[in-house]
């Protein structure tokens, strides 16, 4: 995002190389975590399921005061985290195609640039889908690191800084019958 935004704050150096060898990297890292948490995850723990809506509905009810029952515990992930999760994909499968697209206008060491490649109507098409799912990023980034931020929710800060939670906030926090060790 450096690479990106820093030219338009006036920092001005050779941003283009950079950036696209950022775009190259970051697309070999969505792909390595597909075929990790498709194949060594538990990918069905990310889905949004029936249950996932009907806690929606227990929370809400809770939070209006419709309902003396407590909120239920989520298990690996709650809905939010699953919502913002779902996001971050479309943003970042948004700006790496987009991206990829957009490599066929530059020299690489693989090719000779090809400006030529989409009508101009298209290329506009590929460059506003860059720019908003660059600044959908942005702004998802921003609000992820406000809510990491607050303290009632440091555990999860320094669960994606370490990777981990400690048994009592597991217990706390999530429901093992949900979640399984």
């Amino acid at each position: 995002m450096g690479t990106a935004f820093l030219p338009i704050l006036g920092l001005q150096f050779g941003w283009v190389t950079a950036h696209w060898i950022t775009g190259v990297v970051l697309s070999l890292a969505v792909l390595v975590h597909t075929v990790r948490a498709a194949f060594w995850q538990d990918l069905k723990s990310m889905w949004i399921g029936r249950r996932d809506c009907a806690d929606l509905w227990r929370l809400i009810a809770w939070t209006l005061r419709r309902s003396d029952a407590p909120p239920p515990k989520p298990g690996k992930y709650s809905l939010a985290q699953k919502l913002a999760h779902h996001v971050f994909t479309v943003l970042v499968l948004g700006a790496v195609v987009s991206g990829a697209l957009m490599l066929v206008r530059i020299d690489t060491p693989w090719w000779q640039r090809n400006p030529y490649w989409l009508s101009a109507d298209l290329w506009g098409v590929v460059y506003v889908v860059h720019g908003l799912a660059a600044l959908g990023l942005i702004s998802t980034v921003i609000v992820h690191v406000y809510f990491a931020l607050r303290p009632e929710k440091r555990m999860f800060l320094r669960s994606m800084l370490v990777g981990w939670i400690t048994r009592q906030e597991y217990r706390a926090y999530h429901d093992p019958g949900r979640w399984q060790e």
